[in-house]
């Protein structure tokens, strides 16, 4: 994908100021040029540029809030000096996998004052001998080469993903803040709601006991009339079996 195409894709509707955050790993730069890179990316913090051709720095824009710049697996031998022009507070520059073969190249970033972190894996300046010394030497302001410190101590966040883990950790928690917002509006709104159907639902439930106990009490009371009914009808027959005992005698007589 061309570098420019890809920089369209991820402003995605944004404007240039809003990105803090541009990653362009192995687009086509045109002869070396961040095409549509420019400084009006003021608000830059992270560019990546790993694999895209690269053969020198000097057409970077002016960007001054630039903390990180990814240059791995490009062609760069030289002209590091316009770094502390175009990026003066970078804290982390890495050059892995370029063409850079002498001290000297790498003398010019004595000018970032705020340089912390260095690597140059995969370069050729690796083999000369007290690399590493030399190095610490010629950039004091330096924390950590290569990923290690001189104690040989390994960096927490030495590479890219450390420094873009961060970033979208605070993505998260403002996330996390906008979920629980929600989440205490929808206790909220259920409370409301649930308050109201509770009472139905009692009232509901009240109602069927009623109901329940109109209707046993109505059997109950059947049942009661059932058995005065049958007591009036057992009374009678008696009466009635009283009196033909009486008659037959009448009957007798004359």
């Amino acid at each position: 994908m061309e570098m420019k195409k890809r920089i369209h894709l991820e402003l995605r509707n944004r404007t240039p100021s809003d990105v803090k955050e541009l990653v362009l790993d192995n687009c086509r730069s045109n002869e070396g040029k961040i095409e549509g890179l420019t400084d009006q990316f003021e608000e830059l913090e992270f560019l990546s540029t790993i694999n895209v051709g690269l053969t020198s720095v000097a057409n970077l824009p002016k960007l001054n809030k630039l903390k990180k710049l990814e240059l791995s697996d490009n062609r760069i031998s030289g002209g590091l000096e316009v770094l502390a022009e175009k990026c003066p507070n970078l804290t982390h520059l890495n050059l892995s996998g370029n063409k850079i073969r002498d001290l000297s190249t790498v003398e010019p970033l004595r000018k970032l004052e705020s340089l912390r972190s260095l690597d140059l894996f995969n370069c050729e300046v690796t083999n000369l001998n007290d690399y590493r010394e030399n190095v610490f030497k010629q950039l004091p302001q330096l924390t950590y080469l290569d990923g290690y410190d001189k104690d040989d101590k390994e960096a927490p966040d030495s590479d890219a993903e450390g420094y873009v883990e961060g970033l979208d950790d605070d993505d998260d928690d403002d996330d996390d803040d906008e979920d629980e917002e929600e989440l205490d509006d929808e206790e909220d709104d259920y409370d409301e709601d649930a308050a109201p159907k509770a009472k139905e639902d009692e009232d509901e439930e009240e109602g069927e006991e009623e109901e329940d106990l109109s209707g046993e009490e109505e059997e109950e009371l059947n049942d009661g009339e059932l058995d005065e009914d049958e007591d009036d009808d057992e009374e009678e027959r008696g009466q009635k079996r009283k009196r033909e005992p009486e008659d037959d005698g009448e009957e007798d007589e004359d």
